[in-house]
């Protein structure tokens, strides 16, 4: 019996061994396939097939490359242009004596363009299509402009300021319920500052659409004076007495001309006016100083200025009532 079991143990041996003996030989036949299968990749990998891909490329290459170039110099020639363009059109301002705020926005308006106008062209070079910037320009435009309404009026009244040139740098303007002198005039906001030394920022979109007095356009303006006096005093050395007054003060253009008036039959004064041409910049002292002059002037004469008078009555009640 332990012999039948030992002949058993040995007859799986041997076939175990037989079938470790296969399995050997199919690895190594399963190894072969695999690197003569490599070899053949790797032969396809030579390089005279990377470059022939490499040499495929080229010409697509080499125009890209060609048109980059192109793109690059038409910019740089581009720029030199644009400053000597805003170089000439600078000057021409200047000749033309166009107000400096104008100036600045007409230049940096063509700058911008310009500018716009080379890099469209390079684009195009490139092979960018010029009708795709202005399309996704135009839809960037669109976008920004609905969310800045109120911004957007504000520059267009900055341009109107700018073009029709209602008032300059240094004038003095009532405009909005606001006055003062003009320090600066921006694209979408114009500053003014008080004779108090205030600053006021005024938005173009309400500056453009309000009424706007420019105080000193002119080289001259106009001093005007109403006094009244009473009916009981002497109405012509009254109108003697102011137009005295405007003739004697140094700053007062005679040569224009002084008139002085009866201007109304008030209730209770005899108005009479008087009128006197300055210069613009002489305007406010010139009228303190006639108001001033005319009502000592009129106490001197004896001439009544009437002013309202309220009479109070006391009465005393006797003691118990």
């Amino acid at each position: 019996m332990l012999t039948a079991f030992g002949g058993m143990a040995a007859g799986m041996l041997q076939a175990a061994a037989e079938n470790a003996e296969t399995t050997a030989a199919l690895l190594e036949l399963e190894t072969e396939a695999v690197s003569v299968q490599l070899q053949e990749d790797l032969a396809q990998l030579k390089p005279n097939v990377i470059l022939e891909t490499v040499q495929s490329w080229t010409p697509a290459l080499l125009s890209f490359a060609y048109r980059l170039v192109i793109a690059a110099l038409i910019v740089l020639i581009g720029m030199k242009v644009i400053r000597v363009i805003k170089g000439i059109l600078k000057r021409s301002f200047e000749r033309m004596n166009m107000d400096v705020s104008v100036s600045k926005f007409l230049l940096s308006v063509a700058n911008a363009v310009m500018y716009a106008l080379t890099l469209f062209i390079a684009a195009d070079k490139i092979g960018i299509p010029s009708a795709s910037i202005i399309a996704l320009l135009g839809s960037a435009g669109l976008t920004v402009g609905l969310a800045l309404q109120g911004s957007l009026a504000n520059v267009a009244g900055g341009i109107l300021i700018l073009v029709t040139r209602p008032f300059a740098v240094n004038d003095y303007v009532i405009c909005a319920g606001m006055e003062g002198t003009v320090h600066n005039i921006g694209l979408t906001y114009t500053t003014l500052i008080t004779v108090d030394n205030k600053k006021i920022t005024i938005p173009n979109g309400t500056i453009s659409n309000t009424t706007i007095v420019n105080v000193t356009s002119q080289d001259k303006r106009r001093v005007d004076v109403e006094v009244g006096i009473g009916y009981s005093s002497d109405m012509k050395r009254a109108k003697e007495v102011i137009r005295r007054v405007y003739e004697n003060h140094p700053k007062v253009l005679v040569e224009e001309g002084i008139t002085v008036f009866v201007g109304s039959l008030a209730d209770s004064a005899v108005m009479i006016g008087g009128r006197g041409w300055v210069k613009t910049e002489d305007y406010w002292t010139v009228l303190w100083d006639v108001t001033e002059q005319i009502k000592e002037a009129f106490d001197a004469e004896g001439i009544e200025i009437p002013f309202n008078q309220m009479d109070v009555n006391i009465r005393t009640m006797d003691a118990g009532k």
